[in-house]
């Protein structure tokens, strides 16, 4: 039994697997929650990745695993890191595109992570990871717009905004929404140009809000990030 802990910014989310099959998902916002489930959890190996939280002291809660692993850039991985700066690179985009090659293995495929940022993660047929691109998430936009203006109110996203606004909140929901999807639509576009058998894997926050509004034939994953870890913990137990 493999437990994986991916700590984010605002929750941590812990997953049980079978080998490769995910039977438990859990999210926890307090920490004495969360110290108490990995006390008492079952688990023979474990891995951690945490953007903010000490990963040796979440380890240490994890009172039952033989095998307990840090995700770093130096720990053996099932994809070849070919980044210039890997020590700059953010263990969620590295699990992911391990998480791509265990649903598409032998496969070129873009990873799209819709969060607080969106990040574009490309893994080659033969494993090799040389990056991607980041921008600005959907949330980070509409905050930016209302932050860094005297007068634009903060608003919300809408599903379908019309495209000409007719009020101010309106305008601002055309142009973020209308151009967030345009700017998934166009990156896409170019990977498949380059890669014409591209697959397309769709993640994070807000995979719900885009999954029904792209172009291309996409595959929405909201665990990527977890079964990623667990394939990362796989190739460590057995390497």
């Amino acid at each position: 039994m493999n437990l994986v802990i991916d700590s984010g910014n605002s929750s941590t989310k812990v997953a049980i697997f079978e080998h490769e099959r995910l039977t438990e998902k859990h999210v926890f916002t307090s920490s004495s929650e969360l110290k108490s489930y990995l006390s008492n959890a079952k688990a023979t190996n474990a891995i951690v990745s945490s953007v903010k939280e000490d990963m040796d002291e979440m380890l240490s809660w994890v009172a039952h695993a033989t095998h307990k692993i840090k995700l770093q850039h130096q720990l053996p991985l099932p994809v070849t890191i070919r980044y210039s700066t890997p020590q700059t690179l953010g263990l969620d985009r590295i699990a992911s595109v391990c998480g791509a090659i265990q649903l598409f293995p032998a496969q070129d495929t873009l990873v799209i992570d819709a969060g607080t940022c969106i990040t574009y993660d490309f893994v080659d047929a033969h494993k090799n990871y040389p990056g991607g691109g980041i921008s600005p998430g959907l949330a980070m936009r509409f905050n930016a717009v209302h932050t860094f203006t005297a007068k634009l109110p903060l608003t919300k996203p809408m599903e379908y905004p019309e495209l000409i606004g007719s009020t101010t909140e309106q305008c601002i929901q055309s142009g973020i929404v209308l151009g967030t999807i345009d700017e998934l639509n166009g990156v896409i576009e170019r990977y498949r140009i380059k890669y014409p058998h591209l697959q397309v894997i769709l993640c994070g926050g807000d995979t719900s809000f885009f999954e029904n509004k792209l172009k291309a034939s996409i595959f929405a994953c909201p665990n990527l990030v977890l079964i990623g870890l667990n394939c990362i913990l796989l190739h460590n137990v057995s390497y």
